[in-house]
């Protein structure tokens, strides 16, 4: 879990960028605009899910799966955990 607080300013950041770009979605959707600048925002939105998926997933990968020093079930447990969560994020 050090992962993550070592890097929570930075996943916050990104977290409330997140959360701004989906406040302009909802604008959009409410005043009606052009549905191309809105499947613009919703695009640029995904991407922005996107990367903050691939740091969580690249962090949890190195700390949980590949670090030396970890036990053959700490990193099963690890694994499975990896798969989880990207089987759900895919669906």
């Amino acid at each position: 879990m050090s992962h993550i607080t070592d890097g929570k300013d930075e996943l916050l950041k990104r977290v409330r960028r997140i959360a701004g770009q989906i406040q302009a979605v909802e604008r959009a959707i409410e005043g009606e605009h052009d549905c191309a600048k809105t499947l613009h925002l919703v695009a640029a939105t995904r991407g922005a899910i996107n990367g903050l998926m691939d740091e969580i997933v690249e962090a949890h990968a190195r700390e949980h799966v590949a670090a030396a020093g970890l036990s053959d079930a700490e990193r099963a447990q690890g694994v499975e955990e990896l798969i989880t969560a990207i089987r759900r994020y895919t669906k």
